[in-house]
């Protein structure tokens, strides 16, 4: 018996019992539907995240206190004056700022918002790439007047204000009154959520009114090929000017970017791994019914061993029947789990990635599921004595 002439008897062995067959199939069904969807969304949801701090620059970078070493923190580890003189001493550098922040009421006439008070100086705007809807952000002018100005996001905006003009209104931060200068516009964001109502007010105006220092500077490169030598730069002047070598960190967006990556891959991974498990029960349940059709079909083996059949033209009879059925339930697998990533990802607003590679894998593996959980039955079938399996009834 040839390739195709199996392939023939093993459809009709699959149609003689629809029912049956489809049964023996919906685990790997549900084996491929799940690994292909799971790797699809997870593919697409990483692609987001990425575009999404792309868009907040891959030339930012932040210094900060190192939280693990073993340094005392004084609370003095910054000075507005470091500012100065990394900018002038680090070539590299654009744009730096010093950023601290707290959570505060803000009070505006319709209503009272906890919100993020963050103090900041001119640069942020440029280094956070901020969109102004109405009005400007504060200047340097502002920041050393300490003039009590204060610069919106558009969500805040709207809940402290409703329909009132925001824009040349006050606001009162704890028992300190504001004029808006600004109002930032809302960043559409595929990933459905949004940061804490905000609210940016000049740095110097910050310390006064809560009693800080600054608690870590933030920048921007003149390139992304520069930020690592720019960070480097900064925290060896910061160490020189405060005495106090090993005591600061540095962190870039394209640093967090490959943290972000690696962690949703390792994620991706790990759920697909656990709805690859129904494949192996799918597995199970196909050889499960490879061996009752061999008991069922003892007597079809017997006759066709006297007409002349070897052994090996059995074991390859129920192996190519076990991997059509397998093949089958990784074709219908496929098509609910590209249909699934779809949905999911129209719902939640981002692309479904799925790579080729993903379908192919998906397909060669279903069909290595039939490989192996078939050989048991169509060995057991090869194995049959041809007098014994005539006389079953």
């Amino acid at each position: 018996m040839n390739l195709l002439e199996s392939i023939r008897v093993a459809l009709e062995g699959i149609m003689v019992s629809k029912l049956r067959s489809f049964l023996t199939t919906l685990g790997i069904v549900i084996g491929i539907a799940a690994v292909i969807a799971v790797v699809a969304i997870g593919q697409g949801g990483r692609a987001v995240l990425m575009s999404e701090m792309e868009k907040i620059g891959t030339n930012i970078f932040a210094v900060y206190v190192d939280w693990r070493s073993d340094k005392q923190i004084t609370g003095r580890e910054f000075d507005l004056s470091d500012v100065t003189v990394i900018k002038d001493k680090v070539p590299d550098v654009t744009y730096l700022s010093p950023r601290n922040q707290t959570m505060g009421d803000v009070r505006g006439p319709k209503e009272k918002i906890h919100a993020r008070i963050t103090g900041v100086s001119s640069d942020y705007p440029y280094i956070r790439k901020f969109n102004m809807k109405e009005g400007r952000f504060f200047a340097e002018e502002d920041d050393t007047g300490k003039r009590k100005v204060a610069v919106l996001d558009e969500d805040l905006a709207g809940q402290v204000f409703g329909r009132s003009q925001a824009l040349g209104s006050k606001i009162t931060l704890g028992d300190t009154p504001f004029l808006v200068v600004g109002i930032i516009a809302k960043g559409e964001s595929a990933l459905g959520f949004s940061e804490n109502p905000s609210v940016y007010i000049p740095i110097q105006v910050w310390q006064v009114m809560f009693n800080k220092q600054v608690q870590m500077l933030e920048g921007s490169a003149v390139s992304k090929e520069k930020v690592d030598e720019a960070m480097g730069q900064a925290v060896k002047i910061l160490e020189r000017r405060h005495r106090d070598a090993g005591k600061y960190a540095s962190e870039s967006m394209e640093q967090q970017m490959q943290a972000a990556n690696k962690i949703t891959g390792i994620m991706t991974l790990v759920i697909g791994a656990i709805a690859a498990i129904s494949l192996f029960v799918g597995g199970i349940g196909v050889m499960n019914i490879m061996l009752v059709s061999v008991t069922e079909r003892t007597r079809e083996i017997g006759i066709r061993m006297a007409l002349g059949a070897r052994r090996r033209d059995i074991l390859v009879q129920f192996l190519i029947e076990a991997v059509m059925l397998c093949l089958l339930g990784g074709v219908i697998g496929m098509a609910l789990g590209t249909g699934g990533a779809y949905l999911i990802a129209k719902l939640a607003k981002w692309p479904p990635l799925l790579s080729w590679w993903t379908a192919l894998l998906a397909f060669a593996f279903s069909a290595a599921i039939g490989v192996v959980f078939g050989i048991l039955p169509a060995n057991k079938a090869s194995k049959l004595n041809p007098i014994e399996a005539l006389r079953r009834e």
